[in-house]
């Protein structure tokens, strides 16, 4: 593809709403299957992801899209509405309009998680999937969270503690301690670049989906996927799969093994010098990483 710039946006129908979606690049060269990528959050919006489009070099559309409730997508004030099984409807519905019908499929955080919940359903025309920087199990995230968080500053910890107790975690002392624990291992390049700081100010003006589903930060889960696992499901995933986290990632490498154990022949790869977002910390090595497995897949046994 001679220009990988080219881009189309537009909106998919779901349950009576508008879900928005950019393919980047033109057509998939001989061979090449195009890549399907799913945000976090919950409520994140696609905008970190951007990197990834560059992938659309090597001759395969990039396909993002912002889940219903946050981004360019309609943003419906129905709490309730924000379940997992809302979202893998989701993917397929987003999956038909656009006549995705062979893709690989990315999820990142919260995206991966989802990934996962709809790779254990069997859909048909899945060929693969990458787990990037996500729990199988909430129980064992939050576990993970607080050994992370308990390396803090002392006066950082108090003062998470403090709003948390107190219910005042919109306070601006409390975002600021929380940054903390985000420059550490969420993303540690300084500044942050504009594609993570969209993303992170879209979050903030519009948090429900976030705030019903996980809770006012990433390491106190409150919201209703705090109980949340699907580690006991992981032996239904039987796609080629690759598993990515940072050496610093709030998805910490014990996060990251219990995935690569649940999935049978899934491989890991670690990447040292980032935290959650290593796409963004290290895009050269991530998008070499993952092109590489992508067309390995292609190429089959």
């Amino acid at each position: 593809m001679k220009n990988p710039a080219q881009a189309r946006e537009g909106f998919v129908p779901f349950r009576g709403y508008r879900v928005w979606y950019r393919i980047v690049g033109e057509r998939d060269e001989p061979g090449r299957l195009p890549l399907l990528t799913l945000h976090g959050g919950p409520g994140a919006a696609h905008d970190y992801l951007e990197p990834l489009g560059e992938l659309a070099a090597s001759g395969r559309r990039v396909v993002f899209y912002d889940q219903l409730g946050c981004g360019r997508s309609d943003k419906p004030h129905r709490p309730s509405m924000w379940t997992v099984g809302l979202f893998v409807e989701e993917v397929d519905a987003v999956r038909r309009a656009l006549g995705l019908d062979r893709v690989h499929l990315l999820g990142q955080s919260w995206g991966g998680m989802l990934a996962m919940e709809y790779a254990a359903t069997g859909p048909e025309g899945v060929e693969s999937l990458t787990v990037a920087s996500s729990p199988a199990s909430m129980e064992q995230w939050v576990a993970e969270a607080n050994r992370l968080r308990a390396e803090l500053p002392r006066e950082v910890q108090d003062t998470l503690l403090a709003h948390e107790t107190a219910g005042t975690t919109q306070d601006p002392t409390y975002q600021a301690a929380v940054r903390v624990y985000y420059r550490r291992h969420v993303c540690r390049l300084d500044p942050w670049p504009d594609c993570v700081n969209r993303t992170f100010a879209q979050l903030a003006a519009d948090p429900e989906v976030y705030h019903t589903m996980n809770g006012p930060s990433e390491f106190h889960v409150t919201g209703t996927l705090r109980d949340w696992s699907i580690v006991d499901r992981l032996d239904r995933i039987t796609v080629p799969t690759l598993v990515t986290s940072g050496r610093y990632d709030e998805a910490t490498p014990a996060i990251a093994e219990t995935v690569r154990r649940g999935i049978r022949g899934s491989e890991w790869v670690l990447f040292e010098d980032s935290s959650h977002t290593a796409h963004v910390e290290e895009p050269e090595r991530y998008r070499r990483v993952l092109g590489a497995f992508l067309s390995r897949v292609e190429r089959g046994p």
